[in-house]
């Protein structure tokens, strides 16, 4: 079957679902007084009784087989719900409003993904590549053959890949999508279900491919722990245009979970504790220039002492000891000339 664009949806407006099973109950039992009828002429003995027998269960039997197959075109839609018919393998229309309907007897709904439903809820959860993707398939439909318009989480687990500077890093998101065209999801793609799956599988490995875990603090490079929200509006973009030609849509992605892979994380921590303690050696040592800069400034404005450039150093090495000290320092008192 050719692939469906959305100029070529076609939006059925079926027929009043209680007129018509009104209509059929009548012609399906517009079959009962033929038998009878039939059956009084023969007792009757009338000429040619036979024949009228016989055209009599004859026409019994067609009203009834004709209000059985009008039955059969009988449709329920619930809110948020969609069918997607075909009439002798050609795409006939599609039902979108909610209510009671009847159409054409020979149409068939078509949903492939009702058929992967009813296999995965008795198998394990979908698998793509070397992830594990959980999905409540039940909160899809439940193995009819309607395709569900309500808004959906598929929770894609953790997975390793490594990152653009080549570390291991574990990474899970969540995606937060529906079916905004029903006939595009079942005409278009296999099972629209397992699409989404294997495409937010190559998204989320791709943005981790992309991306470092992190780096320093004065770089602006995006990064997958500084940025998370930057990188999964740019994965909920890239997936969106994946999949747009399976009629869904994207409301959403987040990282869910991101840490380095366990082979590496130990080292990772302790590069970062050796970071951090630079950085905060750094801010120390510059605080300790400034306090000394200002403590010389002010002895010699306010010229409390007179101090040559050995003493000046010799204070300067003394005070960045003290300010620079992991301990609290001894003082020592000097009861004599500082000369």
């Amino acid at each position: 079957m050719e692939k469906v664009n959305d100029a070529e949806e076609r939006r059925l407006k079926a027929a009043p679902g209680m007129l018509m099973l009104f209509v059929s109950l009548i012609i399906t039992l517009l079959g009962i007084p033929a038998y009878i009828l039939g059956g009084l002429y023969v007792s009757w003995d009338g000429p040619a009784s036979g024949a009228v027998l016989t055209v009599s269960i004859l026409a019994g039997i067609a009203l009834n087989c004709i209000g059985i197959i009008m039955l059969c075109g009988l449709k329920i839609i619930h809110p948020n719900e969609a069918l997607v018919l075909t009439l002798f393998g050609n795409y006939y229309g599609t039902l979108y409003d909610a209510g009671f309907y009847w159409v054409n007897p020979f149409c068939t709904a078509i949903n492939p993904a009702a058929k992967g439903r009813e296999t995965t809820e008795q198998a394990a959860p979908v698998k793509s590549s070397s992830i594990n993707i959980n999905m409540n398939m039940s909160q899809i439909g439940g193995g009819s053959k309607k395709v569900s318009l309500k808004t959906m989480t598929l929770d894609n687990k953790r997975q390793k890949v490594n990152d653009a500077q080549g570390n291991p890093v574990e990474i899970g998101t969540i995606v937060i999508w529906k079916v905004k065209n029903a006939t595009k999801a079942v005409l278009n793609v296999e099972n629209y279900t397992e699409f989404l799956s294997i495409q937010c599988d190559a998204i989320t490995r791709n943005a981790a491919r992309n991306y470092p875990y992190d780096t320093n603090a004065e770089s602006d490079e995006k990064t997958l722990r500084g940025s998370s929200q930057e990188i999964a509006d740019i994965m909920q973009a890239e997936l969106q245009n994946k999949v747009m030609e399976a009629g869904l849509e994207i409301l959403d992605v987040r990282i869910t979970h991101l840490a380095y892979a366990p082979e590496i994380a130990s080292a990772m921590l302790q590069r970062q504790q050796a970071a951090a303690v630079i950085d905060a050696r750094q801010k120390i040592v510059e605080g300790a220039v400034s306090m000394v800069e200002m403590a010389l400034h002010q002895l010699s404005e306010s010229q409390i002492v007179e101090l040559d450039e050995e003493r000046k150093a010799a204070m300067v090495s003394n005070l960045l000891v003290v300010l620079c000290g992991n301990k609290d320092a001894q003082p020592v008192v000097n009861s004599g000339s500082i000369y």
